[in-house]
Formats: C-alpha cells, structure tokens, sequence
C-alpha cells in the first residue's frame, strides 16, 4: 500500500549495482531502456552526494585468477568468463555515474553485491538502516543484492524506475516479485527516492503482509504502475 515516508540520510546508502558498458555495448547482455536507467541512476547519485549519503558502486567482473570456474559455469571457447571478463573494457562503470574518490567500490564474481564479504561491515561501520539499490539486472544482480540485505536485517529502498532488465516485461515483473517479498522495505520512483535522501517525506509502497500482489500476464504492468 502507498504510505508516507521519511529516512533518517545519515542512515542510509545507495548502491548502484552493475551499472557497467556491458549493459549498453554488448547486445547480448543490454538492458531496455538503459540510458533511463541511467539517467534515473544519476539522479540518485546527485541528491546523495549532496546530502553526504553513503554511496558504493558495485560492478560484476569476472576474475578467474580470484574465483576460478564454477561447475556448469558458462565459457568462452578459449575458457574465459562468457561475460564480465575482467578483461574487457566493457566492465567499466559508464561515466554518467562512474565513482568519486573515496566512493567504495566493490567488484564482484557473482550476483549479489554482498558477495565478496566487503559490503557487510562497511554498512555495519556507517551504522546503516536503509540501502537504497538501484542498477541491473532487476530480476538477476539487483534481485540477489536485495534479498541479502533484507537476510542481514537491512531495509530496502528498491527504486523501480533506476532499475532495469533485458526486456521491460522482465524488468517489471522482476519488481514485482520483489516487492512481494520486500519485508521492511519499500518500493519508490527515483522522484519520491531523491527526496528522501534529501531528507524530505515521500509516497513509497509497503507490502503490507507477504505476498499483496497476485499478478498475470495480462496485469502485470498495472500492477508494477501502482508501486
């Protein structure tokens, strides 16, 4: 349901997951609609960095010499990483929100951000209620990113709109099935997000029990504008 909100900033982080060349250079892996994504993203990134808000950037790449081939993992036909090679150019964090320094920065070899041990106790020292995540992809890195947060007692500001997927309908649904899940959290646009790191009130979505939201394949994006 929809309710007024407000954050303490000084407890809060954001954290833009893989927001990386990948994602709009190599049609494989491109996201719908990304340059949104991004400039939605972007506006996160301002309003934190103009309230003195915790902010980490988090980029999948693949290192093999860190964490060696998985059983079934996908493979180059020369065996490297099928995406996110450490090598390639295309891991870089797009310049629209490449990292200040002194923003940390987490590359990781799976999908959640909390992957690699780090992101944990920097949360823990800064004394972190909210993480507000944004990023790709809904249903892959950023989905993995929240359920671990809401696993280690984080709330989670998921930001539908500074999200994204291969396809909307992936994007939309991935939302979805988050927020059906979302306990503690809330669901909010980058409009009502920015003006809660700026420590002004906002309308979110809150689930009010687990599992609100039954949808289909034919209400599925009326569903996802009600958020």
């Amino acid at each position: 349901m929809q309710q007024r909100l407000s954050i303490e900033p000084r407890q809060a982080a954001l954290i833009l997951v893989d927001l990386q060349e990948e994602q709009r250079q190599v049609p494989h892996y491109a996201v719908e609609r990304f340059e949104i994504v991004l400039a939605n993203a972007r506006r996160l990134l301002e309003a934190a960095r103009a309230n003195a808000v915790l902010t980490v950037h988090a980029a999948y790449r693949r290192d093999f010499d860190a964490v060696p081939p998985r059983p079934l993992e996908p493979l180059l036909p020369d065996g490297g990483p099928a995406f996110s090679d450490k090598r390639s150019p295309h891991t870089a964090i797009c310049t629209e929100v490449a990292p200040r320094p002194g923003e940390p920065v987490l590359f990781k070899n799976d999908a959640s951000a909390f992957c690699e041990g780090e992101l944990e106790p920097l949360l823990r020292r800064a004394a972190i209620e909210w993480l507000m995540v944004a990023g790709v992809w809904t249903e892959a890195c950023v989905a993995a990113t929240v359920r671990d947060a809401i696993a280690r007692g984080l709330r989670v500001m998921l930001v539908k709109d500074a999200c994204g997927s291969g396809t909307l309908a992936m994007h939309q649904t991935g939302i979805l099935n988050l927020a059906n899940r979302l306990y503690g959290g809330a669901v909010a646009s980058t409009e009502t997000a920015v003006r809660l790191l700026l420590g002004a009130e906002g309308e979110v979505w809150i689930p009010e029990r687990p599992v609100p939201i039954l949808f289909g394949y034919g209400d599925a994006e009326r569903h996802y504008e009600m958020l």
